[in-house]
């Protein structure tokens, strides 16, 4: 069976798409892999020479399979890039592996990507596969958590079908059924926030939907116990995230066993995240330090 074609999205940050492709490179299934890497156009005047240079490294890349490009000759901006390149490779392949511009891979993330994929592809509970892990002690090798999520991630044709673009239609059950609680990791993270924000146009968040919609269908995502992924992209030059090491951590260098495991929330593994999210929220002092500082 073929290794699931791996999609990226790049924009204009040469630097970090270098090092993305560099890591990723060093994964033995890339040479058996197909990258479809998807190439936004520029914002304004200011970005098209960033762009442009993006395009032209793009352009040189060997070490896969194959290697195709779709230069966007519009911005599409974040969201409706990854909505539109995931539906489109998930509907001509029936998976992807999905990664933007500044993920930073383990040599063993592809393998452990597509064993996942293999293993649980007829698993309808589980619908997707994570790379990242937040940097905590003592968790399961893979463990499940309900809902999706976004740094280095995969799933199937049957998964990205129930993927719900409306925001407001999420934002409306999730509060029928009295949810915001434990969708906010019982108070931990303000996803809620988030969802409504993108609502209000105030972010342009794909990934709270797809979180959203898992969520509110009860499925749910694996997860490695120590992280496959290094997000190199919190250093404000990404479109969500702002400058902050407190995800950072160390890709982990030995491959991760896919076995079967019971397809249900693991509670620890949900309280351990909990616990971390809460801890590691920024003080009044440090947000206004830090709006201060970004001015």
């Amino acid at each position: 069976m073929l290794p699931a074609p791996i999609t990226l999205f790049v924009y204009n940050r040469l630097s970090h798409t270098k090092q993305t492709i560099n890591a990723l490179k060093k994964n033995k299934l890339a040479e058996r892999s197909k990258l479809i890497i998807f190439s936004d156009g520029f914002k304004n005047s200011d970005d098209e020479k960033k762009v442009n240079h993006v395009r032209e490294y793009i352009r040189s890349i060997n070490g896969f399979n194959s290697v195709e490009i779709i230069e966007r000759p519009d911005n599409f901006g974040l969201a409706n890039s990854i909505i539109d390149g995931v539906t489109n490779v998930v509907n001509q392949h029936g998976k992807v592996i999905a990664i933007e511009d500044d993920m930073v891979t383990s040599p063993y993330f592809l393998e452990y990507m597509n064993n996942a994929l293999t293993f649980y592809q007829n698993e309808e509970q589980v619908i997707s596969i994570h790379g990242y892990n937040y940097p905590i002690l003592d968790l399961p090798e893979t463990f499940f958590i309900k809902g999706a999520d976004c740094w280095g991630w995969a799933t199937w044709k049957r998964g990205w079908d129930l993927f719900e673009p409306d925001g407001k239609k999420l934002l409306t059950e999730i509060k029928r059924r009295k949810l915001g609680n434990r969708f906010d990791y019982y108070g931990a993270y303000p996803y809620l926030r988030m969802l409504k924000k993108q609502i209000a146009g105030k972010n342009n968040s794909w990934a709270i939907r797809w979180y959203a919609s898992a969520f509110l269908l009860d499925k749910l995502t694996l997860y490695p116990g120590k992280s496959l992924v290094r997000n190199i992209g919190c250093d404000d030059t990404g479109e969500h995230c702002n400058q902050t090491g407190i995800y950072d951590t160390e890709v982990l260098r030995v491959k991760v066993g896919v076995k079967k495991i019971p397809s249900v929330e693991n509670q620890d593994a949900l309280k351990k995240i909990s616990i971390w999210l809460r801890k590691s929220k920024p003080s009044l002092q440090q947000r206004i330090m830090r709006q201060i500082l970004r001015k």
